[in-house]
């Protein structure tokens, strides 16, 4: 067995502990399935019984019971029908259903550097195209397996029971078409785990047109974009294809061969020494159960196709599942801490990249105080925020709050003595109401909502919609604009009343009067709390206790606005490209 082969039998075996909770559905459906081929192939048994003794010998007592029988029996495969399908549905949905919560579950807690490796694209295509196609290999392709197979083991039983010499032809052809099978399913395989990844390119370029839909009509990018999701799907296009043209082949091959045998005993039936074993009947139901016989080795041989496709999409899901998700080994919790924040010899660069992002960083801030982080894009600033609640893990230097390490801080009871407001507000599909509440624990009056909402100047246009903050702002606040929800985005940090207080480009969507009025709250609100401030508008951070300007990843200056600006240095360049000379 190759080690691709041993592969699949592993994500197979690993498939099925899945079904384990539901193992009673699929003891039904597979006793559905069962039921329903056994009538089949008693209707072809019956066929020598038939022509015999009712058409040869005229038998009217057989033909009085007969239709009652026929109605009878296709009442109870009608119930075998239903069995089979509802429990074997029942079953496969929970099993996607189990695997998507998992995968969905699994996302969440995985670290934002494999989030960075990944398009959201990629991702999205393993929770809803390649879930979809586990379905297929749990239950359409067991379907086609036990009932085609009970059927096909069914003709064989009735063909060697009327005739062994005439049947032992499908005995040498069997060899043949396990040859063909295996063959097949090693092209499956290698077609079905291309498409997985064709499908995520297509669920990717997808998702990138419809968020920057503006950008593209903006800068006429239609063409462009066009052309590249018509690559990626002619590619998707091109894989299908070829796994249907494989398909085709290989059933074409096997009935061929099937057929070479339904000749060769057709032609054995001919001499004299079988006709004289033979009656019309027996032989009838022989050739008939050959003839049938196509019809379930062509969806044996096609069902392959969807459980190859079925394993390559649990491989892909499962290989998700088996990512190392983010590591809490901090064993301090903390409560409400001060708010003393110290850095010390701090070297940092990003999972997978060899350039170094940040270099020896040093600084301190006490509880209280307003750090402010300064520098051209690139330099480095978002990176230390991104750090400090552990977005990705130190490697070489230290962080401290209050005296703890924060590497030896749970991740849960440091994170909740964050809040941060990113330069890329996240909203959701939601109310405002919600949308700052979000994540809040504990009880929330309406009074402290819409207090907070006020000093964020949120009220401001809330009241202008018509349920207020109660209004759907649809997905990420499409219907706001940027400086709308920016301020919700800050609400919901005033409302967490976290001790540190993270402000990435916090004020970059608003207009000045708007800039003005939060910055306020903010100085207002978050007295005798930690504050770091990131900003290429120098005017927002004049207040701070310390300036801490930064190039390249290391920190060049540090000062008050007004020491900085007497240094006429790097700092007191970036304000002159601002504001003009101060002096």
């Amino acid at each position: 067995m190759t080690v691709q082969q041993q592969g699949s039998v592993s994500t197979f075996r690993r498939l099925m502990r899945y079904s384990k909770p539901y193992r009673g559905g699929f003891i039904l459906a597979i006793f559905g399935m069962i039921g329903y081929a056994a009538i089949d192939v008693y209707f072809i048994n019956e066929f020598e019984t038939f022509i015999d003794r009712g058409i040869t010998e005229k038998d009217q007592n057989y033909f009085f019971w007969a239709p009652i029988v026929v109605v009878l029996l296709f009442a109870i495969r009608g119930v075998f029908n239903f069995i089979s399908s509802y429990c074997l549905s029942w079953a496969g949905t929970h099993i996607v259903k189990d695997l998507r919560q998992q995968l969905f579950r699994q996302m969440m807690r995985l670290p934002v550097s494999f989030h960075d490796k990944h398009s959201t694209g990629e991702l999205i295509s393993k929770i809803t195209y390649d879930a979809e196609q586990i379905k297929q290999a749990s239950s359409k392709a067991l379907v086609v397996l036990i009932h085609e197979g009970a059927f096909v083991l069914g003709l064989l039983i009735v063909m060697f029971s009327k005739s062994w010499q005439l049947s032992a032809i499908f005995l040498l052809i069997a060899p043949l078409i396990a040859v063909i099978v295996s063959l097949v399913s090693k092209r499956f395989r290698l077609i079905s785990n291309r498409m997985q990844g064709a499908m995520g390119d297509v669920t990717s370029s997808s998702e990138q047109m419809l968020n920057g839909h503006k950008v593209i009509l903006s800068f006429g990018g239609q063409a462009i974009e066009d052309q590249r999701f018509s690559d990626i799907n002619n590619r998707n296009r091109h894989l299908d294809v070829k796994l249907e043209s494989t398909r085709a082949i290989s059933v074409s091959l096997i009935q061929t061969i099937a057929s070479c045998a339904l000749a060769f005993v057709i032609y054995l039936a001919s001499f004299p020494e079988m006709l004289e074993t033979l009656t019309p009947g027996k032989f009838t139901a022989i050739l008939t159960s050959m003839m049938l016989l196509l019809k379930p080795l062509k969806q044996l041989t096609t069902v392959n196709s969807d459980f190859q496709k079925g394993m390559a999409a649990a491989a892909a899901v499962f290989k998700v599942l088996d990512e190392q998700p983010e590591q809490d080994t901090g064993s301090t919790e903390l409560n409400r801490v001060q708010g003393n924040i110290e850095v010390k010899g701090l070297n940092f660069r990003y999972p997978g990249h060899d350039k170094q992002v940040l270099q020896d960083i040093n600084f301190s801030v006490k509880a209280g105080q307003t750090v402010a982080l300064v520098g051209r894009s690139g330099s480095g600033k978002t990176t230390i925020s991104s750090l400090l609640p552990r977005f990705y893990e130190v490697e070489d230097g230290e962080i401290f709050i209050d005296g703890h390490n924060i590497r030896d801080c749970t991740l849960a009871s440091l994170r909740k003595q964050i809040a941060v407001v990113s330069q890329q507000v996240v909203l959701f599909n939601d109310t405002i109401a919600n949308n700052i509440a979000y994540g809040f624990e504990g009880e929330l009056s309406r009074a402290q909502l819409e207090l907070v909402a006020e000093k964020a100047h949120v009220l401001e246009f809330a009241s202008q919609l018509p349920l207020g903050l109660d209004t759907e702002i649809g997905e990420n606040g499409v219907t706001l604009s940027g400086g709308q929800r920016q301020r919700i985005a800050i609400a919901r940090a005033l409302l967490r009343q976290s001790p540190l207080l993270v402000l990435d480009e916090a004020t970059s969507a608003l207009d000045t009067e708007s800039e003005r009025k939060i910055q306020g709250a903010l100085d207002e609100l978050l007295k005798n709390r930690t504050n770091i401030v990131i900003a290429h508008r120098l005017s927002t951070i004049e207040n701070a206790d310390l300036i801490l300007v930064m190039d390249q990843g290391r920190i060049v200056e540090r000062g008050t606005h007004q020491s900085l600006l007497a240094q006429n240095g790097y700092y007191a360049s970036l304000y002159k490209m601002q504001f003009g000379d101060p002096a």
